[in-house]
């Protein structure tokens, strides 16, 4: 067994190590997200928690950690006898992101409970983690399903694994601590939620302090044994300091002024549910014990809501989270001990809804007259595009999007079989059941139906002589089902300067952003593709990070010509090598342009065949129609044609415009 680095010599990081402690202090905090960029320790830190953990009493031969004070009675391994039991170390659980449900939760031997009426149950990582650590690398990556399990197993403390009315449930508390890169894609709000406490990570920029990384490091992969042994006295001094902390946390008195404040904070920073303000009472308890302290003070309270409510704020998926720290300050001290004796009798004006500084309102109108976006537009070309505002850049400056608004449904014709999610038909693991086939590889979702209907003919043939059926293997069924899946939803965008007028373009940007939600709440791989000038350029590669596609898209320049013949090569390309990486997932292109091509020698022919290339692989396609204006050229419908997808305005992009988007975008890939 490998060594953990220590946790003492982990250098800064300090809100981290905050967080992992209190949580080591007080495990009814509920765990630890920790976000951050890649490579800065988050791992190593979790790792090392586990071993300052204090060592739990669990009955001596039980599967499940039961606790020897007070064991499950309804364990699988019980009922258990009183005084047996053995001391061991607080264990750390892994969950790999590519487990499957049985690794988690468990599996039952389906021959053996049909044939036998017997409850052979092999435990899984829940198990494994009760009274523990329960540790998930890159758990924005993991499937829908398990964290389903996961959602269900830390809102209930136990674990159902139920096969056809065969059911096993066993105890299942544990700490859950995350880790992740919001660059590869944002969680689920659900689990987001069941996080007690979440900290962001970022490497020093110091160089001292890089410098020491660098040095610990090297010394601990040398001689790891030697290196944790130069620790030894750090890391006994915190895991005594823990075991005070836990005997003095029944002692911390939480006043009604804390309460108050705890409340009066969670209002302000509008956090939904109750979830928030228990977390933030716990964590300030942990706090108030981690210093020794039997009273709750302000601090604690602030530095609760730090840890408690950056991740529970967030209001969409493009909110970045964080708290504005004036605003709590300003909360904090109005609705502290006193709030209301020593009131300022002339109180600064409102800051508004988000504080000081806050972002939330709009921009700032410039000096200028009302109508000076329309002055600011560039006047039209011999090809009737706007000319560049700069001389000879071909460039305007980003325009904010568009309010976003609820999108229809877009999805991929057929059934495939990628990746779970919320977009098209597929054949999953979980869903309805259409039909039955033999197992490859291991049994997980029988079709009993089909299991006895193949079994029965061969009743007398096997001697049966009871009221049990004999089951063999080959009799068993698995389901077939049919759920719903992720897609790539790649969008190539023209950025021409035939797109860059300020209030078109803040609609285009807006029915994209709208797009992009839509993509996170279905868990889309998504990219960018953007055309302007003389060429084409990949904004955003395949990712499921939408956020980054939102960041990109903001920023998003436009200007130029329309090489429309360059975009749809460029995103062809991307499709090509998508294919190799992950050739399950079926991908959409979204097309927002307004049809025109001008970029380029014979543009007009070089956007057909491009377009055709699509047609031809079968790829589902959608053109959102930007034209605007009474006289419409009807380029963006021929265009969508040419793909073989289906043409939508703006307009008929929302949800609550014309039914049937789905149907069109299908029929359409059907006669093409």
């Amino acid at each position: 067994m490998s060594t953990p680095f220590p946790f003492t010599a982990v250098v800064g990081q300090d809100d981290l190590r905050l967080a992992l402690l209190l949580n080591a202090v007080s495990p009814a905090v509920g765990g630890v997200l920790v976000r951050g960029e890649k490579g800065t320790a988050k791992s190593t830190a979790v790792r090392a928690l586990s071993v300052l953990l204090p060592s739990v009493d669990v009955v001596a031969g039980c599967r499940f950690s039961c606790d020897p004070g007070g064991p499950d009675p309804a364990c699988p391994d019980g009922p258990h006898e009183a005084g047996a039991y053995e001391s061991r170390a607080a264990r750390m659980v892994e969950l790999p992101v590519g487990a499957s449900e049985d690794r988690l939760v468990g599996a039952l031997d389906i021959e053996r409970a049909l044939a036998e009426g017997v409850k052979a149950f092999e435990p899984g990582l829940l198990a494994d983690a009760h009274r523990g650590i329960l540790y998930v690398d890159e758990v924005n990556l993991l499937h829908d399903h398990l964290v389903d399990l996961l959602l269900d197993a830390a809102a209930m403390g136990a674990s159902y694994v139920e096969r056809e009315g065969v059911s096993v449930r066993h105890a299942a508390k544990f700490l859950l601590v995350g880790t992740m890169n919001p660059e590869e894609g944002e969680l689920r709000p659900q689990l987001l939620d069941r996080f007690g406490l979440t900290v962001e990570v970022a490497a020093s920029r110091e160089p001292d302090q890089r410098v020491e990384v660098v040095r610990r490091r090297l010394a601990y992969d040398d001689d790891p044994a030697g290196f944790t042994a130069r620790w030894a006295d750090e890391e006994t001094s915190v895991r005594a300091r823990i075991v005070a902390a836990r005997e003095l946390l029944s002692s911390v008195r939480l006043g009604d002024g804390a309460l108050r404040q705890i409340a009066a904070t969670c209002a302000a920073f509008e956090v939904d549910g109750m979830r928030a303000d228990i977390v933030m009472a716990r964590t300030a308890v942990a706090l108030a014990a981690w210093a020794g302290r039997t009273d709750v003070l302000a601090e604690d309270v602030r530095q609760a809501a730090l840890l408690a409510l950056p991740h529970r704020r967030r209001r969409n998926p493009f909110d970045a989270p964080g708290l504005d720290e004036n605003k709590l300050d300003e909360t904090l001290e109005e609705f502290g001990q006193g709030a209301g004796e020593d009131e300022d009798p002339d109180p600064d004006p409102d800051p508004g809804p988000d504080g000081p500084g806050g972002g939330g309102g709009q921009a700032p109108e410039s000096d200028g007259p009302q109508g000076d976006d329309d002055a600011a537009q560039p006047e039209a070309g011999e090809d009737g595009e706007p000319q560049p505002s700069g001389a000879g850049s071909g460039e305007q400056q980003p325009v904010r999007a568009g309010e976003p608004f609820r999108t229809k449904a877009l999805s991929v014709p057929g059934v495939g079989e990628g990746a779970a999610g919320r977009r098209s038909r597929a054949r999953t693991e979980r869903g309805r059941t259409t039909g039955s086939r033999r197992p490859q590889g291991a049994l997980t979702k029988l079709h009993l139906a089909a299991t006895v209907q193949a079994a029965a003919p061969h009743q007398r043939a096997r001697g049966r002589a009871g009221r049990g059926l004999v089951v063999r293997r080959d009799d068993l069924r698995q389901a077939t089902r049919e759920g719903r899946e992720g897609n790539l939803v790649l969008f190539v965008v023209d950025a021409s300067g035939s797109m860059a007028a300020r209030q078109r373009m803040s609609a285009v940007k807006g029915a994209v952003l709208s797009l992009l939600l839509d993509a996170y709440q279905r868990r889309d791989k998504v990219g960018l593709v953007t055309f302007r000038g003389a060429s084409a350029e990949v904004a955003l590669p395949p990712t499921s990070s939408v956020d980054a596609a939102a960041a990109r898209l903001e920023s998003l320049p436009t200007g130029g010509r329309t090489p429309l013949g360059a975009g749809l090569l460029r995103a062809h390309d991307v499709l090509r090598v998508e294919r190799l990486r992950d050739p399950a997932r079926r991908a959409l292109v979204v097309v927002v342009t307004d049809g025109r091509a001008t970029g380029g020698p014979e543009p007009v022919a070089l956007g057909a065949r491009a377009a055709r290339l699509f047609a031809a692989e079968g790829v589902a396609s959608v053109v959102v129609d930007c034209e605007s204006g009474f006289v419409r050229l009807g380029l963006a419908s021929q265009l969508a044609a040419e793909l073989g997808g289906t043409a939508v305005t703006l307009d008929e992009l929302r949800a609550d415009s014309i039914a049937g988007l789905v149907r069109d975008v299908q029929g359409n890939r059907r006669a093409a």
